[in-house]
């Protein structure tokens, strides 16, 4: 089976400048996890998903740093906190958005999907062509194959 079998073609988009009340409406309204952001062309540009929505309501992950000689080495970087922070600023999908989406083709075998969520700890993968969202693989729609 290929991602063409099993994808939602009816995919709920946002733009970049939607703001981030409007995504969360979106999501609890269609019972989903995730919105791809595209731009005025239709391109994928990034998705929203409730995991970056959570930064809203939380606190930022404090890098663990020593001191040293009056410094400070932060251990394994400060890039999640500096993340953390601008994901808690967020007023529109741009500012809270994933830029480095997962995506597949049509012709994806589900497999490959299935390793690919389990590998990057996804839950969704817009199926593209041309950088153009075509549809959509969630979890339960690979889960699904499983009673068939």
């Amino acid at each position: 089976m290929l991602a063409k079998d099993i994808m939602k073609t009816n995919v709920i988009t946002v733009k970049a400048d939607t703001g981030i009340k409007e995504i969360a409406q979106i999501l609890t309204e269609n019972n989903i996890s995730g919105v791809p952001v595209v731009d005025d062309d239709g391109k994928l540009v990034g998705i929203v998903t409730e995991g970056d929505l959570l930064h809203k309501e939380s606190d930022p992950r404090i890098p663990k740093y020593f001191g040293i000689l009056g410094g400070f080495i932060y251990l394994g970087g400060s890039e999640k906190y500096e993340e953390d922070i601008k994901k808690l600023a967020a007023l529109k999908a741009s500012e809270i958005m994933t830029s480095k989406v997962i995506t597949v083709s049509q012709d994806t075998k589900i497999s490959e999907i299935a390793s690919l969520m389990v590998k990057h700890n996804i839950k969704r993968a817009p199926v593209v062509e041309n950088n153009k969202i075509i549809g959509i693989v969630s979890r339960t729609d690979i889960i699904k194959t499983l009673i068939q």
